[in-house]
C-alpha cells in the first residue's frame, strides 16, 4: 500500500463513524419530540454541544482575524439551519425518509463539483439508492406531509453549505477551535425557540441525560470527525461518502426504533455503499 492510500484511510473512517453517530443520535432524539418538540430537542442538542466544547477547547474568539470570524459565524449559521429544518422534518416524517430528501443536497453539490463521467456515474448510483430507500418507507402509506418535504429540504440545502463552509474554515482555523465556535454560535441562534418549545421540561434529569448522549452522538463526534477529514479530503469525495447516511438511518431505524428492513432496503443499502467506496476508490 502507497503512502497516498494510506493517508485518505483515516478521513474515510472518520466520516463513516460520523455517519454512523448522527443518525443514532437522531433516531435518540426523536424519542424527545413529544416532550419538548423538535425545536427543544435541537436547542437542548445543541446548547449541551457548546459547552462540552466550549469548556474543552475554549476557543480564543479575540484573536481570530476578521475572515476567520466570518467563517465560523457562517459554519454556525449552518449548523443552526441544518439541524432545526432536519429535526422538524424528522417530526413529521419517518427517520429514512427524512434522510432520503436531505441527502439531495450534498448529492448535488457532489453533481455540481464533478468533472469526470465515473464521479457522475457513483453519484447516479448513490442517487437510485436514496431513492429505494424512500420508496420502502413510503410504499402502502399516506402521502408525505409537505411540511416536512419543504424541511427535509431545507435541511439538505444547510448540509451542502455547511460541507462548503466546513471545508473553507478547516483552511484557515484549527478544526477543534472553529468546531467550538460554531457550535456556540448555532446553539445561540436556536436557543430561543428552543426554550419557548420545551420550556421546564429541559431541565428534567431524563431529558437531560437524554440530550447529553444525542449531543455527543449527532454533534462532537461527527462535526469533530468531519471536520478533521475536510482538511485532507475533497469535498466532492465527502459528499459522496455522506450518501452512507440514509443507510445508517435505516440501520439506526431498526435498532433504535424497531422498524423491520426488506428485500428493497437491503438492496438500496448494498447499492449506496457501492458508490460510496466506488467514489473512494477512484478518487485516490
Amino acid at each position: 500500500m502507497t503512502a497516498e492510500p494510506r493517508s485518505q484511510l483515516l478521513p474515510v473512517v472518520s466520516v463513516l463513524g460520523s455517519v454512523l453517530s448522527v443518525q443514532f443520535g437522531a433516531a435518540f432524539a426523536s424519542t424527545l419530540f413529544e416532550e419538548v418538540g423538535a425545536s427543544g430537542a435541537v436547542s437542548l442538542r445543541l446548547t449541551i454541544a457548546a459547552i462540552i466544547l466550549g469548556v474543552i477547547v475554549r476557543p480564543r474568539w479575540r484573536r481570530w482575524t476578521r475572515t476567520q470570524r466570518e467563517g465560523i459565524l457562517a459554519l454556525g449559521v449552518a449548523l443552526a439551519v441544518m439541524n432545526s429544518a432536519f429535526y422538524e422534518a424528522l417530526a413529521r416524517l419517518p427517520l429514512g425518509t427524512a434522510v432520503t430528501i436531505e441527502f439531495l443536497g450534498p448529492l448535488t453539490l457532489a453533481a455540481v463539483l464533478s468533472r469526470r463521467l465515473r464521479d457522475g456515474v457513483w453519484v447516479l448510483a448513490a442517487l437510485t439508492g436514496v431513492v429505494m430507500l424512500g420508496l420502502r418507507e413510503n410504499s402502502g402509506t399516506a402521502s408525505l406531509d409537505l411540511v416536512g418535504v419543504c424541511f427535509a429540504l431545507t435541511a439538505g440545502a444547510a448540509w451542502a453549505g455547511y460541507i462548503v463552509a466546513g471545508s473553507n474554515l478547516a483552511a484557515t482555523v484549527p478544526s477543534a477551535d472553529g468546531l467550538a465556535g460554531a457550535s456556540i454560535v448555532a446553539a445561540a441562534l436556536t436557543l430561543p425557540l428552543g426554550a419557548v418549545s420545551g420550556g421546564t421540561a429541559l431541565f428534567d434529569p431524563r431529558i437531560l441525560a437524554v440530550g447529553a448522549a444525542v449531543a455527543l452522538l449527532s454533534s462532537v463526534i461527527p462535526y469533530s470527525l468531519e471536520l478533521r477529514a475536510l482538511q485532507v479530503m475533497s469535498k466532492k469525495v465527502f459528499a459522496v461518502l455522506i450518501a452512507l447516511e440514509p443507510a445508517a438511518a435505516t440501520l439506526a431505524g431498526v435498532i433504535v426504533l424497531g422498524q423491520v428492513l426488506g428485500l428493497q432496503s437491503l438492496a438500496a443499502i448494498a447499492l449506496v455503499v457501492a458508490a460510496g467506496v466506488g467514489s473512494v476508490l477512484s478518487n485516490r
